[in-house]
């Protein structure tokens, strides 16, 4: 039995590829490790990110470490896929010979195919790479609506929806392998159904979602804010099982920003947003994101921003700065006039105002009482998060591992003691 070591990089729906590839490649008798420097993993398989430039360079690294231990003995075979072999594939295989084969992110059967199995298409199973107790589901593929700045539609491709039967059962399964925490995953979930069905059908999938027994947090991930669906809204207030949580990427706010980056919504759209989600759920955790130093952002239009988060007090926010991606408007339309230590200082703002944010946020949560799921233990600590923290981006909320044996994965009522600017701690209520 042969062992193939699946390295991911680059965003959860990268992770999801990979699961599905690795639990066919399981099925047809090769053992699977995840992202391990172990060396008796003979063939590699890298999921690459191809999204900014940062990502490329640390999927070019991660390829190159590999090609030299594939050259040292240590590999025999060496797979590169995702969303770098899809832009750059003819690139690589001229650059990087030494990889057996590249194929793209819209090519997930050919691995499987290079290593001998039959892919199926229409297989849900997955070999979870994450702790057993939670996984992400990915309800589509690709992007239409075409930012300025971004290569998701050049990489991906037009938006394409998974069945929802077929996301129900493979949720089923999950659930039924102890997952008791769903992430849900698109490059837009709420444009999920209208390729399929003709209208959009988030509401009606998380309402499925809710009804499958033992399954007991769902949580949405990456929300489009324009023509937000206002059935989403209703049906994330009244289930108890959808975690008050969204993470909905803002990027600006400064109306000749979102213009030019196609946004295709407005400053006074986005807030109007924001107060329709606040007022049907007082207590919701809006995770955005934000990006600095776009062509022609100017001071008045970055101090539009900061006022932005101050005044929105976002319980989850992170910055990129603007790096230009070939093929997209912003690079081929405009001037990259920015300079690199202005978007460096003005990500570090509007973090440092963050924080502060954050901090005072978190201080409130004193004495409150909390349900957490365990994650791991780490140290003296117990990791835990609410239903306020998704698993790799939000803070954790650590609990003393002197005095009570916790289990991974299993529920818990703690009361919540101290704060940092992105963590709590906490004891044990029951």
């Amino acid at each position: 039995m042969k062992k193939i070591n699946v390295i991911t990089l680059g965003c959860a729906k990268n992770r999801v590829d990979s699961e599905h590839i690795a639990a066919q490649l399981a099925q047809a008798g090769y053992q699977i490790v995840f992202d391990s420097d172990r060396t008796d993993a003979k063939i590699v398989v890298i999921n690459t990110c191809g999204f900014i430039g940062d990502a490329k360079q640390e999927s070019i690294d991660m390829i190159l470490n590999a090609v030299q231990a594939k050259n040292n003995g240590l590999i025999e075979r060496l797979f590169v896929i995702g969303c770098l072999s899809e832009r750059y594939a003819d690139q690589l295989r001229s650059e990087i010979p030494e990889v057996d084969d590249y194929f793209g992110a819209r090519d997930l059967s050919g691995v499987v195919r290079a290593l001998g199995v039959e892919f199926d298409e229409c297989s849900t199973a997955r070999e979870l790479s994450t702790p057993k107790h939670y996984a992400y589901l990915k309800i589509s593929e690709g992007c239409n609506w075409r930012c300025g700045y971004c290569a998701i539609p050049h990489i991906r491709g037009k938006h394409i929806s998974v069945p929802m039967e077929q996301l129900i059962a493979e949720a089923q399964a999950l659930v039924s392998g102890g997952v008791k925490e769903i992430m849900v995953i698109a490059q837009d979930t709420t444009y999920y159904g209208v390729d399929l069905y003709g209208e959009r059908r988030l509401a009606q999938l998380l309402e499925r979602l809710c009804a499958i027994e033992g399954l007991e947090w769902i949580r949405l991930h990456y929300a489009y804010p324009t023509d937000f669906p206002q059935d989403v809204i209703e049906v994330m207030a009244r289930e108890p099982k959808i975690c008050k949580y969204l993470d909905i990427p803002f990027q600006h706010i400064a109306d000749n920003q979102l213009s030019l980056m196609h946004r295709r919504h407005t400053k006074a759209q986005a807030l109007e947003l924001i107060g329709r989600l606040r007022s049907a759920i007082p207590d919701i955790a809006i995770r955005t994101t934000l990006l600095v130093g776009y062509p022609n952002e100017s001071a008045e239009d970055f101090e539009e921003l900061c006022d932005f988060v101050r005044e929105q007090r976002f319980e989850r926010l992170g910055v990129f700065t603007y790096s230009e991606e070939e093929g997209t408007f912003s690079a081929e339309k405009l001037e990259d006039n920015v300079p690199e230590r202005v978007k460096n200082y003005r990500a570090e703002q509007v973090m440092s105002i963050q924080n502060e944010i954050s901090y005072q946020n978190n201080t409130k949560r004193i004495g409150s009482v909390e349900r957490v799921i365990i994650d791991r233990r780490q140290g003296d600590y117990y990791i835990g998060r609410s239903q306020y923290d998704s698993p790799e981006v939000d803070g954790e909320i650590l609990i003393s591992a002197q005095n009570k044996r916790l289990l991974r994965g299993r529920f818990y009522t703690v009361r919540i003691t101290e704060a940092d600017d992105y963590d709590l701690y906490a004891e044990i209520v029951k």
